[in-house]
């Protein structure tokens, strides 16, 4: 599959960086920005096949961005917003926006609004599933399709974390949620064990992130 450029500009820290880490993993080439006008300067300067854009941003409206971009490109441009109000939505296709989704976002469905606008639908293989990072099957987690080999208390605590992906969960809470767990320092030592066991770097961990200070978050 060839790269795909995708500019995505979202105010939004976490939900930019999970959707970036959907679409690397899905093999496009996504820069990131957090105001219209990053959005601006990114888009003038550089060649992109597709753009994600928030409307509210913390510089200026993003349909402001949206008709200043429209004065010189034609890139097709998916609107992210909270509202699903017509007016609002229909406002934004007569200011050029090719597509509109009202958050929380479904990245599959935003995956494949994307190829449709890039006209290479039939790219996106639907009828071949995504390999699962994380999945709970019974009393076994799999990681990447092979099962993993946790203690008891290493399965509740990746369990949580599942449940809760991409959500940071403070070391209380985890604590108190888990008779198991004896105190922080308990916490953080089967926390060590179970990246070693997906193969997790924790100075530079890709799925068993620490919000230092705060707790721990899966994302994936």
């Amino acid at each position: 599959m060839e790269h795909i450029s995708l500019l995505v500009v979202e105010d939004d820290e976490l939900a930019a960086e999970i959707m970036e880490s959907y679409f690397v993993d899905c093999g496009f080439q996504v820069s990131t920005v957090f105001t219209a006008t990053d959005g601006y300067a990114h888009i003038k300067n550089n060649s992109y096949d597709v753009m994600v854009l928030d409307i509210n941003l913390p510089d200026f409206n993003g349909f402001e961005l949206l008709k200043n971009v429209r004065k010189y490109t034609s890139v097709p441009i998916i609107i992210t917003s909270a509202y699903s109000d017509t007016k609002i939505k229909v406002s934004a296709f007569k200011f050029g926006a090719n597509d509109y989704m009202v958050k929380p976002l479904d990245l599959e469905e935003l995956e494949a609004r994307i190829w449709v606008q890039l006209g290479k639908a039939s790219e996106m293989d639907v009828s071949k599933e995504k390999e699962k990072v994380f999945e709970i099957k019974g009393s076994t987690i799999f990681f990447k399709g092979e099962s993993l080999e946790l203690t008891t208390i290493e399965y509740e605590i990746l369990s949580m974390l599942i449940e809760h992906k991409s959500q940071t969960l403070s070391r209380e809470t985890l604590v108190h949620s888990l008779s198991s767990l004896s105190s922080h320092r308990s916490l953080d030592n089967h926390i060590k064990n179970i990246r070693k066991k997906i193969g997790d770097n924790g100075n530079q961990a890709t799925y068993l992130k620490t919000e230092y200070g705060v707790g721990y978050k899966l994302i994936y």
